[in-house]
């Protein structure tokens, strides 16, 4: 069986014990069986998507690669120990948050995740939507955090996951 996958997604193979696979940024493009994407990836093959913002995400998603594509080995990943964000004190913070990804982050954190114009301690969003809340952070005085997004983060998924995880605990965690 061919395997592609995108360079987001190259490290959970890898952490899944696979090691013949090919890398393309446009899956379709290649004569692939099967493709290994982020969940919000559209591609016309047959695909495993995978969510990778959560360290809980990014360990089941390398236990589906190596039950899908029967890796039967383990990989240096299957012994990594994620650590998991939830702190019961963090409950006491309200979070407002743009996006999906961080939302998943924020929760996985422990914090009270508030909608639309609830009262929050403080907002959460990805640095491409910067300029279109540009009011509103006004009006946060210093209370939000800017997270970058996946095309200004690093490749891998861990290490994207430790950054995001350690700038929003630096910064929420001032509340408590």
């Amino acid at each position: 069986m061919k395997i592609v996958t995108t360079p987001m997604c190259e490290d959970i193979l890898k952490l899944a014990g696979l090691k013949e696979y090919q890398v393309s940024l446009n899956p379709d493009s290649t004569d692939a069986d099967i493709a290994v994407v982020l969940s919000e990836t559209n591609t016309g093959m047959q695909s495993i998507k995978l969510k990778l913002n959560t360290f809980k995400q990014i360990q089941e998603s390398i236990e589906i690669v190596q039950t899908k594509l029967g890796t039967g080995s383990i990989g240096e990943g299957s012994s990594i120990q994620l650590p998991h964000g939830v702190n019961t004190r963090n409950r006491n913070i309200k979070v407002k948050v743009y996006s999906n990804f961080l939302r998943d982050i924020v929760e996985d954190m422990g914090y009270t995740v508030v909608n639309g114009n609830e009262h929050h301690d403080f907002l959460v969003y990805p640095d491409y939507i910067r300029d279109e809340i540009q009011g509103e952070l006004d009006s946060m005085g210093e209370n939000y955090v800017e997270i970058t997004s996946h095309k200004n983060s690093p490749i891998n998924p861990v290490k994207r996951a430790e950054l995001r995880y350690k700038l929003l605990e630096k910064k929420l965690c001032m509340k408590h």
